[in-house]
C-alpha cells in the first residue's frame, strides 16, 4: 500500500527544507526519552529511533533556534510513545484501561507547567510536565494555554478511539475526519511550531474565518497523508478502524482499492484548495505574524509528505 500512496498523492507544491541541527536534535531527544523512562528496552528504542521525530520537526521549522527545534522534537517523540503504547502495546484497547493514564496526564496539563509537587502519571506525566515547563519559560501565556487545551483534546480523543476498538466500531467519514484532527495531535504541534517562529498572530487574528479554514485544511492534509502511508502497516494484523481509507470503505461499501483511490482523491482536492486559499491570504496581507503562521502550516504539509517517504515508521 505504501507504493500506492506514493503514486496516488499529489506532491505538495512547497519547497522542502531541513534544519541543519536535525541530526543533533534526534540524538538529544532520544536521550531525553531515555532520561524520563519513556523507553526502557531495545525494542522500544528501535521503534522510536525509526520513527524519526527529529526528521519531521526539522522539516517543519528549518530556521528555528536549536532549543525550539528540540522542544518540538521532544513533543513529537512523546506523542509517538503515547501512540505506540495505545496502538501497539494494548493501552488503547479499552477506555477502562486508558482512562487512568489520561486522568493523570490531564492533571499534569491542569498545572500549566507551574513548579510544585512531582507530576502524576509516571514517565509519561514527568515528560509532559517537562514540556509544559519549557513552554511556560518562553513567556507566551496565550500560546501555553492554547497548547494545553489542544493536548487535552488529543487525550480525550484517544478515549474515543479506545471505545471504538472495544466495540469493534468503525466511525463514519464525517465523524472520523472531525476526530482525526485531534487524535493526530496536529494542533498542539502547530502551536509549538508557532513558538519556533516566535511571532504567532494575536488571538483576534487567529479566529478570523480565513485563518481557521487554512489551519483546518492543513491539519486534515497532515492526517490524511499519514493515513495513506500508514494504511498498509496498520492493516497487516487485521482491519484498523481509525484510518480514512477504512472509514470510506465502511461507509460506502467499496472495496479496498476503491477506498484507497477515494482517500487519495480527497487528499489531492484538499491540497489544491489549501494552496489556493493560503496563496490568497499571503497575497492580501503583509503582516509578518500572518506570514509566519502560513509558513508553519505550509511546512507541516510538506514535511509530513517528505517524512512519510523516508521514515521507517510505516514500512
Amino acid at each position: 500500500m505504501r507504493s500506492f500512496a506514493v503514486s496516488a498523492l499529489d506532491e505538495p507544491p512547497f519547497p522542502p527544507r531541513r534544519h541543519a541541527g536535525t541530526d543533533l536534535a534526534a540524538a538529544q531527544s532520544l536521550g531525553w526519552a531515555q532520561a524520563f523512562g519513556l523507553i526502557t528496552n531495545g525494542r522500544r528504542m528501535h521503534r522510536l529511533r525509526h520513527a524519526a521525530a527529529a526528521e519531521l520537526a526539522g522539516r517543519t521549522c528549518p530556521d528555528a533556534p536549536a532549543d525550539r527545534l528540540r522542544l518540538l522534537t521532544d513533543l513529537i517523540t512523546w506523542l509517538f510513545v503515547v501512540d505506540d503504547a495505545c496502538d501497539d502495546d494494548g493501552l488503547g484497547d479499552a477506555p477502562t484501561r486508558l482512562a487512568p493514564v489520561v486522568a493523570d496526564l490531564l492533571d499534569v496539563l491542569d498545572r500549566h507547567g507551574a513548579p510544585g509537587l512531582p507530576p502524576a502519571g509516571g514517565p509519561l506525566g514527568a515528560a509532559l510536565d517537562d514540556l509544559c515547563r519549557r513552554i511556560r519559560a518562553h513567556g507566551h501565556p496565550p500560546l501555553l494555554l492554547r497548547f494545553v487545551g489542544q493536548l487535552r483534546d488529543y487525550l480525550l480523543a484517544l478515549l474515543w478511539e479506545a471505545a471504538n476498538r472495544e466495540h469493534g466500531r468503525v466511525p463514519g467519514v464525517a465523524e472520523y475526519v472531525s476526530l482525526r484532527r485531534h487524535t493526530g495531535a496536529v494542533h498542539p504541534a502547530f502551536t509549538l511550531t508557532d513558538l519556533a517562529y516566535d511571532a504567532p498572530p494575536e488571538a483576534d487574528r487567529r479566529v478570523e474565518p480565513a485563518l481557521v479554514d487554512v489551519e483546518t485544511l492543513a491539519a486534515d492534509l497532515v492526517c490524511w497523508c499519514n493515513d495513506l502511508f500508514s494504511y498498509g502497516k496498520e492493516n497487516r494484523a487485521g482491519p484498523d478502524a481509525h484510518n480514512l481509507v477504512s472509514a470510506i470503505a465502511a461507509e460506502t461499501g467499496r472495496g479496498e482499492p476503491a477506498a484507497l483511490r477515494a482517500a487519495a482523491e480527497r487528499f489531492n482536492r484538499a491540497l489544491a484548495c489549501y494552496a489556493e486559499r493560503e496563496a490568497a491570504l499571503g497575497d492580501a496581507d503583509d503582516d509578518p505574524a500572518l506570514r509566519s503562521f502560513l509558513a508553519a502550516r505550509r511546512n507541516w504539509v510538506r514535511a509530513t509528505y517528505d517524512w512519510s517517504l523516508r521514515a521507517a515508521r510505516y514500512a
